[in-house]
């Protein structure tokens, strides 16, 4: 059992420890003073760890309870904000650079149990049947109640060619559902693009990684090259990623004016990000396709580009993450996952727990449904402690309609939806994507016609 002095040296570093956290570093504002009421909640957390360190059955170690104390305090925040280990901190790192090692899926958390919002395209989770809104209630047999998002993740990653079981609990199933998942390196290429006939070029954005503006450019080029008259730009299912690529992603489209900007509590999270003048635009009509699954940057991206009128929105109600998480190191490789500011759109929507409503809703219909796009379906207002948007009630109550036409994609019947095979991006198997492409001819057409018809005006000859 440690000493009364050794307790009281151990307390004084976690006050130090404390204190630190709550005058920030460099990121977060400086004070200059902590209140007395700081003080007096400092001190019943100090007497809390003395309490343990000197009663509990065995021996603590002084790194986990810190720990323990700080991912506890960051759960007590909005559900995006959290406590990440050295390890946890390298593979989030690691992640956003595209490459990692594990199963392929977005996950989240809904009444302590932890979500799919969506499984990544071209992964073990994805081909192994994995859906949206499965509910992961055991991995490797261990419960999931109440257990957080990082320790989910570090159970679900690992070597590749390992295998994990992942039971799931599915809308509509009579019993949990048992996946044995082999581990792979998981090579998230964020950017595919493709023509789908001549002048239609199709670009999917699957995240928002290091390179994926880099890549894109890249593939704008090869259409450019090939004289494309329209653009699809396809956001479903896409769960967001790096603020500045989104900002960039943006930008190639965008002349001039706001993309995106951010509010927060402190001036140095107020920010503005504007369309530059070094980009070269490219001034064909686009579509944007967005589901449920679009979130966060994707929610940027559809956003500045309906504002701005530089593109339709189609698809179904976005999910509604209009908060951005700063990421804050520790001296110990440790790292915050805090969030600092919300966004708002170029005319000032804020999309928190709201989404992006699109100018034309097209329901993908149960085919769709099958795949998970539309079961069990996880928005942001459905997850706890999640900030409060703007006229949220009212978007509880009764969701938001788009202003124009609504369309619901072809239903399958229950006795052969079994034998209907979805797949995203591909025309005559994507009701949304049909549908999309579709309004791009009519649009050019439309153009074309009114092109016509101004040119015989200017040709018809005065009245004498």
């Amino acid at each position: 059992m440690p000493s009364k002095r050794s307790a009281r040296v151990a307390i004084g570093a976690l006050i130090l420890i404390v204190l630190s956290l709550v005058l920030g570093g460099g990121a977060l504002q400086r004070v200059n003073a902590v209140a007395d009421s700081q003080y007096e909640d400092l001190r019943l957390f100090t007497d809390v760890l003395a309490l343990i360190q000197r009663n509990y059955v065995e021996k603590p170690e002084n790194k986990e309870l810190v720990y323990g104390a700080i991912k506890g305090m960051l759960e007590t925040l909005d559900p995006h904000s959290s406590f990440m280990t050295p390890e946890v901190y390298r593979e989030m790192q690691v992640e956003t650079r595209g490459e990692f090692s594990g199963l392929g899926i977005e996950i989240t958390t809904r009444d302590d149990r932890i979500v799919v919002v969506t499984p990544i395209e071209d992964t073990p989770a994805f081909k192994a049947g994995i859906l949206a809104g499965d509910q992961i209630i055991r991995i490797d047999g261990k419960s999931t109640k109440g257990m957080s998002l990082p320790d989910a993740v570090k159970l679900m990653r690992g070597p590749r060619g390992s295998a994990v079981k992942i039971t799931v609990a599915r809308e509509g199933a009579d019993e949990p559902i048992d996946f044995t998942i082999t581990r792979a390196t998981i090579a998230v290429k964020s950017v595919k693009a493709k023509l789908l006939e001549p002048g239609l070029g199709y670009i999917r954005l699957t995240q928002f990684q290091e390179r994926t503006a880099d890549d894109l450019a890249s593939a704008l080029e090869r259409f450019d090259k090939e004289q494309i008259k329209g653009l699809i730009l396809d956001l479903r299912n896409n769960p967001g990623g790096l603020l500045d690529q989104a900002v960039k992603v943006a930008d190639f489209w965008i002349d001039s004016g706001l993309i995106v900007y951010t509010d927060g509590r402190i001036e140095n999270q107020r920010m503005e990000f504007r369309a530059t003048r070094d980009v070269a635009k490219r001034d064909y009509n686009i579509i944007v396709l967005v589901n449920e699954g679009s979130a966060s940057a994707s929610e940027i991206v559809a956003g500045a580009l309906q504002d701005t009128g530089r593109a339709v929105v189609v698809g179904t109600q976005t999910f509604g993450k209009g908060s951005v998480q700063t990421i804050i190191p520790l001296s110990d490789g440790s790292a915050l996952r805090l969030t600092t500011a919300r966004y708002f759109t170029p005319k000032g929507r804020s999309i928190q727990a709201k989404g992006i409503t699109p100018d034309i809703v097209v329901e993908a219909g149960t085919v769709v449904a099958r795949n998970g796009a539309d079961r069990g379906v996880i928005r942001e207002r459905d997850l706890e402690r999640h900030f409060r948007g703007e006229d949220e009630t009212e978007a509880k109550d009764a969701p938001a309609k788009a202003p124009q036409s609504r369309t619901r994609g072809r239903e399958a019947s229950d006795d052969k939806a079994s034998d209907v095979q979805f797949t995203l991006g591909e025309p005559g198997k994507d009701l949304q994507l049909d549908r999309a492409i579709d309004m791009l001819k009519s649009w050019q057409v439309f153009q074309t016609l009114g092109t016509r018809r101004g040119t015989m005006a200017q040709q018809q000859p005065a009245a004498k």
